[in-house]
């Protein structure tokens, strides 16, 4: 596979990439290079971790990307995850390989790292300390966003760890490629500037937008700064916002009736961007809404684009558009609900998962 197909590749889901041109001459020097993303074990599954997330690494191994799935109990320790049970937190995130699993995801062709294994050696606290000493304290309280918090959010001493921590991992995992959320930005520009100055490998950063939430926005999230957006992305913390992998056909089709989608507005209406980053792989596919033949019959759009115009122009209704949204993401969702179905570990995890309460 060229080069400029596997950039078009990652450009397909990136909202950023930290830097293209780095990436080119990544790609150009290792077939094979080595990414990574990082998840708090920290509740249920929504669908932007279990299907969005899968999405995105099923892209990346197609192209020869190897891949670090990160199960961040410490980090989910210090931000009080699961009450800050480490032996909830830890069953959570072998709840988290499962959902992979349901997702298609071949787990014997990703390495799943822990992070109580990571930081069992002396060389991580050494590299964590010499990280420390390169970033200045005001810029690690910025950075503290990164655990989902506001800036001056944090309390505790611990909190002051985390962003080091998480750049550490970086540089222990000899990472290539950061493909984290742009909630993680802040964590991924320091680990460049801390290896700069110390002249380590440079990791290239892809980032990955926000998916809305059911409550919509009051514009495109593209327009917002990182704190307005996540002020409207899907959180597993706010069930009003999410739909879970393991809703039924019937709750995903209510919870989609009743989402934001006012009629002929696109811009911060999550059935656009469902169909945009979960739903349609290609963007330019036939896409058929169906209507009842009082309304006109079933209406046709030559792709995204068009059914975007179709629904500004009030050619679809904002019904018929919720029920094509809720059959399709239901096609998504159902085989990561039949692999807890049918699989005795996962539904014993899943049922021991769902009683924990989500803390924060």
């Amino acid at each position: 596979m060229d080069v400029e197909t596997k950039i078009a590749a990652i450009k397909s889901f990136a909202a950023e990439i930290v830097t293209e041109d780095e990436l080119r001459q990544l790609f150009q020097t290792n077939d094979h290079p080595l990414a990574y993303d990082g998840f708090e074990p920290s509740g249920l599954a929504p669908i932007h971790f279990g299907v969005l997330r899968a999405k995105n690494l099923k892209t990346m191994l197609s192209v020869g990307i190897r891949f670090n799935l990160y199960l961040a109990d410490y980090f989910a320790l210090i931000n009080n995850k699961m009450g800050g049970d480490l032996e909830k937190i830890r069953d959570v995130g072998r709840y988290f390989v499962e959902v992979w699993k349901g997702a298609g995801i071949d787990t014997s062709k990703v390495n799943v790292v822990w992070c109580k294994d990571l930081m069992s050696s002396l060389d991580y606290w050494d590299m964590f300390i010499r990280v420390g000493k390169v970033l200045t304290l005001d810029r690690v309280k910025r950075a503290v966003t990164i655990m989902g918090r506001k800036e001056g959010e944090a309390q505790d001493t611990a909190s002051l760890f985390y962003p080091c921590m998480q750049v550490t991992d970086i540089f222990q995992m000899d990472i290539d490629i950061c493909q984290l959320g742009m909630d993680q930005r802040k964590a991924n520009i320091l680990a460049r500037e801390v290896a700069q100055k110390y002249k380590w490998k440079v990791p290239v950063a892809v980032h990955h937008g926000y998916l809305l939430g059911l409550q919509g926005a009051p514009k495109d999230l593209k327009t917002m700064s990182d704190a307005e957006g996540m002020a409207f992305k899907m959180s597993k913390s706010n069930p009003n916002s999410s739909i879970l992998v393991h809703d039924t056909a019937a709750e995903i089709k209510a919870k989609i009736n009743s989402a934001y989608c006012p009629e002929k507005v696109v811009d911060g209406n999550p059935m656009f961007d469902y169909l945009n980053r979960i739903i349609l792989d290609d963007k330019d596919e036939q896409i058929t809404i169906d209507r009842p033949a009082k309304f006109g019959g079933p209406i046709e759009a030559s792709g995204l684009a068009d059914l975007e115009r179709l629904y500004k122009d009030g050619k679809v209704h904002p019904v018929d558009l919720k029920n094509f949204v809720a059959d399709a993401l239901e096609a998504e969702i159902k085989p990561i609900r039949e692999h807890f179905e049918k699989d005795k570990k996962a539904r014993e995890l899943y049922e021991k998962v769902k009683t924990y309460r989500i803390t924060r």
